[in-house]
């Protein structure tokens, strides 16, 4: 087969979208941030250009890998799959083929003279019992270290009903609190939601002391996504003061972004937001809710398991493009060392900012960090 089979890199705005799409949503292992939409908004709100590795059997295609290249004014350029998210893979229709893609990129890389590499996909699912030895499919969590970032995801059942009454008595109270304490969530699929989700968002971004997206990512994202893009708004009276954003694809729903006012906490906006984002792709038919990425045994990580969701691996995996660079375990080293020490300065600095000013400089910041 390797003989017939020819592979090529093309500018995303070159490669036929519909092909692209249609192998995207025939493959099983693709998922809402495969889609043709994440590679399209991330051109359109930050000007990054999208490129697509594509394999070719016989003029049928077989594989592709989906790639953002990002060059910031100053620091390390690179070639990542994908930004802004979880993860974005390769699909292929075998290891052999994925790992050509792989390598095609690489060459990428390398003629465009960028410095790293980046290859973020999913793994196994993890075992939360001490002793993963009697599956051969999982791997023990308690074996991982502490600040191990894992992927949330939730197997789904036929209807909300059944959703529902899987969880606890202590998570059913917690929606029901929400509803009594006057919250009420509607679920949005119009362009202007957009802003009532990022009213919550960017205050909520500036709390945490992290540069928020600009409005206009959202905005693209939505234009991309159409119907594909959900958005959740809990309001208390006609105030937003929760929101969340649920992308589509395939048989899997996954939540990006969620936010709610730290001074509404105390009526359970959260619970409200969740579960009404859960309960309405459960009857539309999707199977699987990612919850997204999460620190093992952390805050969030113990908010999505509370709901059902299990860990999986994330594998980020970094591929230097010359023999200039350092080995991956070496760069991080001493520039994680320095970084953790800065960064509760920078995020106490970032939450005096006038809001206004934090979410006019946070996007031009934004746009080059691409976790």
């Amino acid at each position: 087969m390797n003989a017939e089979l020819h592979l090529r890199a093309s500018r995303f705005n070159a490669f036929p979208v519909n092909e692209y799409n249609q192998y995207v949503a025939g493959h099983s292992a693709a998922t809402p941030y495969h889609r043709s939409a994440w590679l399209q908004a991330t051109e359109q709100a930050y000007g990054h250009t999208g490129w697509v590795i594509s394999a070719h059997h016989n003029g049928t295609l077989c594989g592709l890998l989906p790639l953002v290249e990002v060059k910031p004014p100053i620091g390390t350029s690179s070639l990542v799959t994908l930004p802004f998210c979880d993860l974005g893979g390769a699909l292929a229709d075998s290891t052999d083929i994925r790992q050509r893609l792989i390598s095609e990129a690489k060459t990428l890389t390398k003629t465009n003279r960028i410095k790293i590499l980046e290859i973020r996909e999913g793994g196994v699912a993890l075992s939360i019992d001490k002793d993963a030895s009697g599956d051969q499919n999982k791997q023990s969590a308690s074996a991982l270290p502490g600040n191990t970032k894992v992927r949330m995801l939730c197997d789904l059942p036929e209807n909300s009903e059944a959703l529902f009454k899987s969880y606890k008595p202590k998570l059913r109270s917690q929606i029901r609190k929400a509803e009594k304490n006057g919250l009420r969530a509607e679920l949005r699929t119009e362009a202007d939601a957009v802003d009532l989700f990022y009213e919550v968002f960017a205050q909520n971004m500036r709390r945490l002391g992290s540069p928020v997206h600009s409005l206009r990512w959202f905005q693209e994202l939505k234009a991309a996504y159409g119907e594909h893009m959900l958005i959740g708004i809990v309001f208390q009276a006609d105030k937003p003061v929760g929101a969340g954003i649920v992308l589509l694809g395939g048989k899997e729903a996954c939540i990006p972004w969620a936010s709610t006012l730290e001074e509404f906490n105390r009526l359970a906006p959260n619970m409200l937001l969740y579960w009404t984002l859960l309960s309405h792709v459960c009857d539309l038919g999707y199977t699987r809710f990612d919850f997204g990425r999460s620190t093992l045994d952390e805050g969030t990580y113990r908010f999505k398991k509370q709901w059902g969701a299990q860990p999986y691996e994330l594998i980020w995996s970094e591929y230097p493009a010359g023999k200039l660079n350092l080995p991956k375990a070496d760069s991080n080293s001493s520039g994680a060392s320095v970084a953790s020490r800065l960064r509760p300065l920078i995020e106490n600095i970032w939450r005096r900012l006038p809001l206004s000013f934090a979410n006019w400089l946070g996007p031009k910041l934004r746009r080059y960090i691409t976790l």
